[in-house]
């Protein structure tokens, strides 16, 4: 594992390898991973109803709740927006659950109320258990803590100008955890090595369970056009070359994350910005790596 920092962690102080980042929706992959551990315990079902443990208060009359489930909710079909702050607040289905893919930050929000009220346990706790600790991931929290003092990258717009840090002293499950790159790439190469996972979960996690509408290419016409590609357990999947890619990004004000997996040659490439302009930089650092190279060209040409 290699690992480098460059540039400014705030105006005027260097950014380290122990600088923490707001990894925005890279939290995903990492919440998806927790749950996973639980359904690899029994202590979880993948395709068990969510509403005998969980029912949000917005959607308590509408029948389709009983519809969801955790496979549902990893692979961002519950038919909920993004966040409910887009629809005046309440929370509502866009479409019937499992009918068609939609991002959902809330569909994971969801699925992490309805684990901890069946397990018992706070969500942050169980991560903590499940994930955090036993990979080794000591500078990584989903809330606030003492420790992130002098060392959280300030955000910047696309200006350069400085934002205020989000912070938050409750758990979320699908943004604002803080974290190194460090951290990040040990918690990749567990997921790469199927730590922790049954190896029919594992499996379930690579396999395209939601199509992202209609595809961007075909490979019977273009050079570098997917195989295959939509979103598995948490991550994206992509498959070119005869190589299975695990892939994500995130971005917040003045943050853009970006990670990727190569589950079939097992390495790959976490990088963290605290930029607004931050995803302009991941195609040339990519390039320069080298690697992957088909998997590379597919995301530079809009294919992947």
């Amino acid at each position: 594992m290699f690992a480098s920092a460059y540039g400014e962690q705030s105006p005027g102080v260097l950014a380290t390898p122990r600088t923490l980042y707001n990894i925005a929706s890279l939290t995903k992959p990492l919440s998806a991973e927790v749950v996973l551990r639980l359904v690899s315990q029994g202590r979880v079902g993948l395709d068990e109803p969510m509403f005998r443990y969980w029912t949000d208060p917005d959607i308590a009359n509408d029948e389709r709740r009983k519809l969801l489930t955790p496979r549902i909710a990893l692979s961002h079909q519950t038919g909920f927006p993004n966040w409910r702050r887009q629809t005046n607040h309440v929370l509502t289905f866009k479409r019937n659950p499992g009918e068609a893919y939609g991002y959902s930050g809330e569909g994971f929000m969801y699925l992490a109320r309805f684990v901890q009220n069946k397990v018992g346990r706070e969500f942050d706790s169980l991560a903590q258990e499940l994930v955090l600790t036993p990979t080794h991931m000591s500078d990584t929290a989903y809330t606030q803590q003492p420790w992130f003092e002098n060392r959280i990258a300030v955000p910047t717009d696309a200006n350069g100008r400085a934002l205020a840090p989000e912070l938050t002293h409750h758990w979320n499950a699908a943004d604002l955890v803080y974290t190194t790159a460090n951290d990040y790439a040990r918690f990749m190469i567990a997921v790469m090595n199927g730590d922790g996972l049954a190896p029919e979960i594992a499996a379930e996690r690579t396999r395209v369970q939601a199509r992202e509408g209609t595809p961007k290419c075909s490979p019977a016409r273009v050079n570098g056009c997917p195989e295959e590609s939509g979103f598995g357990l948490g991550w994206e999947v992509i498959k070119v070359a005869g190589e299975t890619f695990l892939t994500h990004d995130g971005s917040d004000d003045g943050v853009s994350t970006y990670a990727y997996i190569n589950v079939t040659q097992k390495s790959g490439t976490v990088i963290f910005t605290n930029s607004a302009n931050g995803r302009a930089i991941v195609d040339p650092i990519l390039t320069l790596l080298g690697s992957d190279i088909r998997f590379v060209r597919c995301q530079r040409d809009g294919f992947c």
